[in-house]
């Protein structure tokens, strides 16, 4: 399987097997949506353009021309009431199994596609093509396109057997009949073409759509509003959104007019044609022979209307269905995706030591390496920290410990195996993680703390980990405590923290988690100076005994360390204990003299 496939590549997609798929994904979610579309549409269509307008119409007819009795004609009124009662009554339950079956197959589909977003690769996510592939794949579930692919697959059916009931009956008329009705063939062609033009169409506006989503989304965020007031960013941004919206015009534009002119054609082969044709050589028979009565007229007349009815019908559901198995197409690459982040299955032992032994690494998208010949060592038990500036790799080191990403070069081991041999989800669950770019959800704050559903000894256990990390002082004062939720997004009885206080929160993950190998990465960036000393003073007593690796660009986490390695450009360019590192006066002195003197600046203005 191909791990992204060209955009170009996707206007080229086998539709047939597409809709194989789709029928296969919308079964296993939820088969009553087929069945409940199946029995409205085979009834309807059915009924109304074969019983209805064709069969009942003769027997009327007949009864005019003299051809019948009237006793006949009730019988055969009775027989049509009984059908259009059972129509009905396939309707409202075609209806009724939809409604329900929709949101069913709508959640079993999101959860299969949230199921699979988990499972992706972290450089998904800095991939611009695949967000874009993402957002087309989603739109089967936004737009509800496969309630629209089953409905007109179920029309098409309907509309297929009407159209051979309808045909057989202007056979037996007169088979010259069907000479007309051949034109009705090219439209098939002709809608698939066009099908595929609006899809080639859509396809093109996709990044100025989720340019719009981005601006749309970004304009009610609280996260953005300061900004918005006292900058002149929203101008910015607006003129990125009028330019969006400009460029879709310009591809509306581009694409109307091959739009317009397939449309014309397609309806004069399917209404202007069959129509002239058979409603001429039916007035000819009637006027010039004198085997043409008027209900045969009628029946006729009657008959290439019903033809005409439902080959539009199948035109428009064939250009629906071959439209909705290219938005498919998306959602079938999108669940085909094979991570390259591949799980081993050797089982994880209790930690020993991990090793990065001539770690190489370069982002795919990148020119230049981020990590260049990394070699360092952790041993059970120790407090090992990686300090540097800003942009010197320390991050990266997560990324690749945690197998988010696999290194470009060399290996990491731990207790000696490479990390790619382990159960990929086991081996993460080894290590309690506090993140840079930490993140706070619109749960409450004990869910976020315990990540689940939290019974009273959770609550106890959420309690006393925000303690630690010196949350619960700010939580304790909310009216629900920990049950509150963070952000008011949802409910009104919401708070919101700061910075710090959110961070001090998703610290808290750590002090609630029983872990062999705690990885901190910059755990106090938010935090002032003494709310820093303070987390740090908890940090060593709930790590005693435990291995510790702390990533941080602020020193205060190195002092104690065993061991601390320095990285600059994307290399260790020094390694050893506070001491020794003070002592050698090098990078590490440098940083460390520096930062100090500013933390003395700061007490002192206070």
């Amino acid at each position: 399987m191909r791990r992204y496939i060209q955009l170009h590549e996707q206007v080229k997609v086998p539709v047939l097997k597409n809709i194989i798929y789709a029928v296969k994904l919308i079964w296993q979610a939820d088969k009553k949506l087929m069945l409940g579309y199946l029995v409205d549409q085979l009834s309807v269509k059915l009924f109304s353009l074969f019983i209805q307008n064709i069969l009942f119409l003769k027997v009327l007819l007949s009864v005019i021309d003299g051809d019948g009795e009237f006793i006949h004609y009730v019988k055969y009124l009775a027989i049509f009431l009984v059908c259009s009662g059972l129509t009905k009554a396939c309707q409202w339950y075609g209806e009724y199994t939809q409604k329900y079956a929709t949101k069913r197959v709508l959640k079993n589909l999101n959860n299969k596609i949230f199921e699979k977003a988990l499972s992706l690769d972290v450089n998904c996510y800095e991939n611009p093509e695949f967000y874009d592939k993402y957002q087309r794949a989603t739109l089967v579930l936004t737009y509800g396109y496969f309630d629209v692919l089953t409905y007109n697959l179920c029309a098409v059916l309907g509309s297929v057997i009407s159209f051979i009931c309808v045909i057989t009956t202007v056979t037996v008329i007169d088979p010259t009949y069907l000479l007309f009705l051949l034109p009705v063939i090219f439209v098939f062609a002709i809608e698939l073409t066009k099908s595929k033009l609006v899809y080639k169409r859509d396809l093109e506006m996709t990044k100025n759509n989720r340019v719009k989503a981005y601006i749309q989304r970004t304009v009610f965020l609280k996260d953005y509003s300061k900004d918005m007031r006292t900058s002149n960013i929203f101008l910015v941004l607006m003129k990125r959104f009028d330019a969006a919206i400009m460029s879709n015009i310009q591809i509306l534009r581009q694409y109307g007019v091959k739009l317009f002119l397939y449309s014309m054609v397609s309806s004069a082969f399917s209404e202007f044609i069959p129509i002239i044709g058979t409603y001429s050589y039916a007035a000819y028979r009637f006027i010039n022979t004198d085997d043409m009565s008027i209900s045969g007229f009628s029946v006729v007349l009657s008959s290439i209307n019903s033809v005409r009815m439902a080959t539009l019908d199948i035109a428009d559901g064939f250009e629906n269905i071959n439209q909705m198995a290219l938005y498919f197409q998306n959602l079938r690459d999108f669940f085909d995706y094979e991570p390259e982040v591949v799980s081993g299955e050797r089982e994880v032992g209790d930690f020993e030591s991990l090793e990065f032994r001539n770690v190489s690494f370069r982002y795919p998208s990148a020119q230049d390496y981020s990590l260049k010949k990394i070699n360092l060592k952790i041993e059970r038990g120790q407090t090992v920290a990686v300090v540097g500036i800003n942009g010197a790799g320390k991050s990266t080191l997560v990324k690749l410990l945690l197998r988010f990403y696999d290194v470009s070069e060399g290996e990491i081991l731990y207790n000696g195996i490479n990390i790619k041999e382990y159960n990929l989800s086991r081996y993460r669950e080894k290590f309690a993680t506090v993140f840079q770019d930490y993140k706070n959800f619109a749960i409450s704050v004990f869910e976020n703390v315990i990540c689940r559903n939290c019974d009273e000894n959770d609550k106890k256990l959420a309690e006393k980990a925000l303690r630690q990390s010196g949350a619960w002082e700010k939580i304790s004062t909310f009216a629900n405590g920990g049950d509150t939720v963070l952000t008011r997004e949802f409910e009104k009885d919401g708070a919101g923290l700061s910075g710090g206080e959110s961070q001090k929160v998703s610290t808290a993950r750590l002090f609630a988690k029983d872990f062999e190998l705690a990885v901190l990465d910059e755990p106090s960036s938010a935090l002032d100076p003494i709310a820093e000393y303070k987390m740090y003073e908890n940090l060593i007593k709930a790590t005693e005994n435990k291995t510790v690796l702390y990533i941080s660009h602020r020193l205060s986490s190195a002092v104690l360390s065993d061991n601390i390695f320095v990285l600059k450009d994307g290399q260790v360019i020094e390694s050893g204990t506070h001491s020794s590192l003070m002592a050698k006066g090098g990078e590490y002195c440098n940083m460390f003299t520096l930062q100090s003197s500013s933390y003395r600046k700061e007490v002192e203005d206070e």
